[in-house]
């Protein structure tokens, strides 16, 4: 961690070893300010105009303390993405399987159509950066985590058959709308979210995600 200048608020370079970080205070705002600063800079102007200088002059922030504490673009991304999978987001509960689908497709549409997308930025820096696709993969492995209670839900309202995979049903569900804007880069279908979240439903309720003898002769 590093020191600060109490009327500057800029670092300076300790001769010994930095201490220990310590959670909240003055690190836990900085640390904020600059995490915005990368989503905005990330947004904005992509991978390729990511920089630890321009991050640290959009955060207001010493460049000194970037370079020290996250020492270059995949640091930061990765703690971006760590700092996301820190919230406590949770898949809304609509009384039904279809449209506890239909709202997460809705929301993933949304995060991936904003202007500018964060969401759509993260992905297209996790091909340039390992750091940020491991990151990347932890958020949605968190993410899908926290979205199979939209299963066990509807496997307790007997909708689904017990058994049913809830990660191949999560993945059925939500991936046309990633192939579409991600892979295909098609113009946003508004109608999308709903016919992806039916079909997965359809398919799910005919018995398509849970094991049988169709699964293992294949």
């Amino acid at each position: 961690m590093e020191r600060f200048d109490e009327q500057t608020d800029k670092a300076t370079t300790p001769e010994k070893a930095p201490p220990k970080r310590r959670p909240g205070g003055r690190t836990s705002r900085t640390r904020a300010r600059v995490l915005d600063a990368v989503r905005m800079e990330l947004a904005e102007h992509g991978y390729d105009g990511l920089s630890l200088d321009g991050v640290a002059a959009r955060a207001g922030v010493h460049r000194a303390t970037v370079y020290r504490r996250w020492r270059d673009v995949g640091g930061l991304l990765a703690d971006v993405l760590e700092a996301t999978g820190g919230d406590d987001w949770e898949p809304e509960d609509t009384g039904s399987l279809l449209g506890d689908l239909i709202v997460l497709n809705r929301e993933n549409l949304g995060a991936m159509t904003a202007q500018p997308s964060m969401a759509a930025a993260l992905i297209a820096a996790s091909f340039r950066s390992e750091e940020a696709a491991r990151g990347l993969r932890r958020l949605w492995e968190d993410r899908y985590t926290r979205c199979e209670v939209i299963v066990r839900r509807a496997v307790a309202r007997s909708e689904l058959p017990a058994g049913t995979d809830a990660r191949r049903l999560l993945v059925a569900a939500t991936a046309p709308l990633y192939h579409q804007l991600v892979l295909l880069r098609t113009p946003p279908d508004p109608d999308l979210p709903e016919q992806a979240a039916r079909t997965a439903v359809l398919a799910a309720t005919a018995g398509a995600f849970t094991p049988g003898p169709s699964a293992t002769s294949v």
